[in-house]
């Protein structure tokens, strides 16, 4: 099994408009490329003074190969997608995961 993780920092002022949007629409559309079998999605819990909130979005594959073509050639335009709605109100860092 292979995890491909998305933590994402959102400004808090538009956070619940961000949950929903990632929820009705952008995670459906990663599920929607049949390159994952499931997904969750987790708040990290901490104090954060910055005025952001932090989401870890997991996507779980059960194959090496379709993480690959995911990242090579649809990521591109679901990651440009989230850039123009959510500009400079979001950071986000990417992991790939291997089960042992």
């Amino acid at each position: 099994m292979y995890l491909y993780n998305v933590t994402i920092g959102i400004d808090k002022e538009v956070e619940l408009e961000w949950l929903a949007w990632m929820k009705n629409e952008h995670i459906p559309d990663v599920l929607a490329t049949n390159m994952f079998i499931t997904h969750k999605v987790y708040k990290v819990l901490h104090d954060n003074e910055d005025g952001t909130a932090s989401y870890s979005i997991q996507y779980f594959a059960d194959s090496l190969d379709k993480v690959v073509h995911y990242l090579e050639h649809l990521a591109p335009a679901l990651i440009e997608k989230h850039k123009q709605k959510y500009g400079n109100r979001h950071v986000a860092f990417r992991t790939l995961l291997e089960e042992v």
